[in-house]
C-alpha cells in the first residue's frame, strides 16, 4: 500500500510541478529579455506573498517528487530496504525542504 501511496504522491507533484516549471521559465525569459538586473528582479519578488506562495508551492512539491524519486534509485540500484530506506528518504525531503525554504524567504521576504 505503501508503495501504491507513493507512486501516486510522485505523479500527483509531477502534475503540480509542470506548470510551476513552465511559469518560472516563462518569467525568466521575460526577465532577460526585459534587460533586468538580479537586483531590479529581486526588489519585485521582495515582499511578494504570491511570488512566496508560488515558488513555496514549487518547493514543496519538489521535495516530495526528489525523495521519492531518489527512495526509488535507491532501493533499485544498492538494494537499500527497511528502515535505512525510509531514513534515507525522509532526510533527502528535509534537507530539500530546507534549502528551498530557505531560499524563498531570502528571495521574497524584506
Amino acid at each position: 500500500m505503501l508503495d501504491l501511496r507513493l507512486y501516486m504522491a510522485q505523479r500527483l507533484t509531477a502534475l503540480i510541478m509542470v506548470p510551476l516549471t513552465f511559469g518560472h521559465i516563462a518569467v525568466m525569459i521575460y526577465a532577460i529579455e526585459g534587460g533586468l538586473s538580479a537586483a531590479e528582479i529581486l526588489s519585485r519578488t521582495k515582499g511578494s506573498l504570491a511570488w512566496a506562495l508560488f515558488y513555496g508551492t514549487f518547493v514543496v512539491a519538489v521535495s516530495i517528487h526528489g525523495a521519492i524519486g531518489l527512495r526509488v534509485i535507491m532501493f533499485e540500484t544498492f538494494d537499500l530496504k527497511g528502515r535505512p530506506l525510509s531514513i534515507f528518504s525522509w532526510a533527502v525531503f528535509l534537507s530539500l525542504l530546507y534549502l528551498g525554504a530557505r531560499a524563498v524567504y531570502a528571495v521574497t521576504t524584506t
